[in-house]
């Protein structure tokens, strides 16, 4: 029995063994290939952190140096100097162009999409809020809404619905959610598709009662409900 039981405690470490010999034989064999890939990834590595912090660093901090003027203008309601700068500070759209790595000239996108729809150009608003990638959903969200906008001025009105619709759902709250739905339930009236109107209004009935949206909501599902009844 107690030979039988050596055995048995040899054979997994011979295995062992035999497992790190062929491991060894494999590294011997592809050594010089195996020298290449890991300092391929190196260099990689190397040339990401160097691009990062001696490329995009210095552009970033450059960037938003120049963004605080288009900012002011931007608050100011000042939108083509804002858009396109006063001649000292740039505007929203050549940070854009000269800064496009940074997140600075995304923050840009953002806020000339908005300006474009102000002035009334509604295709630019959307080029650049669809270019606008914000990891704050509630950032996301309106600019979504304002896609919408932008859509309802250019008379496509199912896109619109369709922005309305995701900018009420991506970071659902209080003040800006009943809004989108409301706008979403008014254009899908307008199309006559009132089966998903009464939708939009009863998520405001059902999820924002307290919002000035959703004291009068029972008006619009009345209204929504009669023209499904003709």
């Amino acid at each position: 029995m107690a030979k039988k039981k050596k055995n048995s405690v040899e054979e997994p470490i011979e295995g062992v063994e035999n497992l790190l010999s062929k491991t060894e034989r494999y590294i011997e064999e592809n050594q010089k290939s195996l020298t290449i890939i890991v300092a391929a990834i190196v260099i990689v590595v190397l040339g990401y952190l160097g691009y990062v912090n001696l490329y995009v660093a210095p552009l970033e901090e450059e960037a938003r140096s120049q963004i605080y003027m288009a900012e002011r203008y931007f608050e100011r309601d000042s939108f083509h100097l804002a858009l396109y700068g006063d001649g000292n500070y740039l505007g929203f759209v050549d940070i854009i162009d000269e800064y496009s790595v940074t997140n600075t000239a995304n923050l840009a996108h953002y806020y000339a999409g908005i300006s474009y729809l102000r002035i009334g150009e509604f295709q630019n608003a959307i080029d650049h809020l669809t270019r606008f990638d914000s990891r704050d959903k509630l950032a996301s969200s309106i600019a979504h809404g304002a896609i919408g906008d932008a859509y309802v001025e250019l008379g496509d009105l199912e896109r619109a619905a369709s922005y309305y619709s995701q900018a009420a759902r991506r970071r659902p709250n209080e003040f800006t959610s009943p809004i989108y739905w409301m706008k979403a339930g008014m254009v899908y009236e307008n199309l006559g598709n009132y089966s998903r109107a009464l939708e939009a209004y009863e998520n405001i009935k059902d999820k924002y009662p307290e919002s000035n949206e959703g004291r009068q909501i029972e008006k619009y599902i009345s209204r929504v409900e009669l023209q499904m009844n003709d």
